[in-house]
């Protein structure tokens, strides 16, 4: 049995020069981190040889081309495990639509668990890429890399995505208690909404052309928070994601809406000084930068929002357990 443990992450600028309409013109870059909010992904050996899946329904299969989860069918395709297997996602949240990378992390997770089952574990690069690929090339989903990354690295990254397809990791110089009080200014609001990314990015994709300037701006952003956040000005970052969330809005029609609007106008008078929805927008959590002296405010003011409780985490995906009795199938 094999038990790995892959985190959700917040994007805090540059989303969406992550998409290949993008970079393949110019490099991209985000800045994001990983908190400790999981998706776990359990893979144990069968004495049958049919496939068993768990996660929000179950399946069982005779064959890897008969499971309806296309990530996992894609990820077994991958490794290479056919049979003989009973595999179990759980999420410490519900996965769809929160906007905080949870099908990537799932991807990741996945691919890490059944690598590491067959005594064959890869470097983290290449558990990004390979995500990539199923959720991108295979799957067709009109997403970027940067969840892919985010999820397999972890911490507090910046991350390059270069024309030729290649990838830059870079982890932040941060000054010792920087990283832990920029992230006790963060706070997440579930909008009581989750959305389907797909048709945001869609549309997002279809109007990068007539809004490529506004994208290199946001890229330009990423930098300016990684710079911000290893000189230890981290108040400035809340600064540069309200102008960011303003630049996100004209991407596409449905990244807001009124309810989603209201929530953060309610925020900024009782003292944020930035955010966004988290992910494509449209629904999920609301991120907003807050300094410590004003979040009993925002809090009292998103009263009607349950509140999500969280720390920025240090790891990317990891073997959280693995027992081999014998050589697995």
């Amino acid at each position: 049995m094999v038990i790995t443990q892959t985190p959700l992450r917040l994007s805090f600028a540059g989303g969406g020069t992550d998409l290949a309409d993008f970079y393949e013109r110019e490099p991209g870059c985000v800045t994001s981190a990983s908190i400790d909010k999981y998706i776990f992904v359990i893979i144990k050996e069968r004495f049958d040889e049919k496939i068993y899946i768990n996660y929000s329904q179950k399946e069982i299969v005779d064959t890897v081309d008969e499971i309806e989860h296309a990530l996992v069918r894609e990820a077994l395709r991958m490794a290479g495990i056919e049979r003989g297997v009973e595999i179990t996602t759980l999420a410490d949240i519900p996965s769809e639509g929160s906007g905080l990378g949870s099908s990537s992390s799932v991807t990741v997770g996945l691919l890490n668990a059944f690598y590491s089952f067959i005594g064959d574990p890869k470097p983290l690069a290449v558990l990004a890429e390979q995500a990539c690929q199923i959720e991108i090339d295979i799957l067709g989903k009109p997403i970027g890399k940067q969840d892919q990354y985010a999820a397999a690295f972890g911490s507090l990254r910046h991350i390059r995505f270069l024309p030729d397809g290649n990838v830059e990791v870079e982890k932040l110089q941060m000054q010792n208690g920087t990283l832990r009080k920029f992230g006790s200014n963060i706070l997440l609001f579930y909008t009581n909404k989750t959305r389907q990314a797909d048709t945001i990015l869609s549309e997002q994709r279809a109007n990068t052309n007539g809004k490529f300037a506004v994208l290199q701006r946001m890229r330009d952003q990423a930098r300016q928070v990684k710079e911000c956040l290893e000189k230890g000005d981290i108040d400035c970052v809340g600064e540069i994601m309200h102008e960011g969330w303003e630049l996100k809005k004209s991407l596409a029609s449905k990244i807001t809406n009124p309810e989603i609007d209201a929530m953060y106008e309610k925020a900024r008078r009782a003292g944020a000084l930035g955010g966004k929805v988290a992910g494509a927008g449209g629904g999920g959590f609301l991120m907003l930068y807050v300094p410590r002296e004003k979040q009993n405010a925002v809090r009292a003011s998103l009263a009607d929002y349950r509140e999500l409780p969280f720390m920025l985490d240090r790891e990317g995906t990891k073997v959280v357990f693995n027992y081999r009795r014998y050589d697995a199938k």
